[in-house]
């Protein structure tokens, strides 16, 4: 699914292609917003590793899962 974060004072947004289940972003959304944790912490399709600082989210907008791409482009 392709989550889109935007980060204040910075005029582009983080795009990641992520292969975690939708529980688990929004699990992870919900404990920033909260206060429970001080990073976001997520893993785009090829293993990154992607933190984002709690207090510096402006937004965040969560796709529907991808679904199975067909093609040239399907590596």
């Amino acid at each position: 699914m392709e989550i889109k974060i935007g980060v204040q004072h910075t005029p582009r947004e983080i795009v990641l292609e992520s292969g975690q289940s939708v529980e688990d972003v929004e699990g992870a959304v919900s404990d920033v917003f909260s206060g429970t944790a001080k990073l976001l912490s997520l893993v785009d399709v090829n293993g990154r590793k992607i933190l984002v600082p709690a207090d510096r989210i402006a937004y965040i907008e969560i796709g529907r899962p991808a679904s199975r791409r067909v093609g040239f482009g399907a590596v």
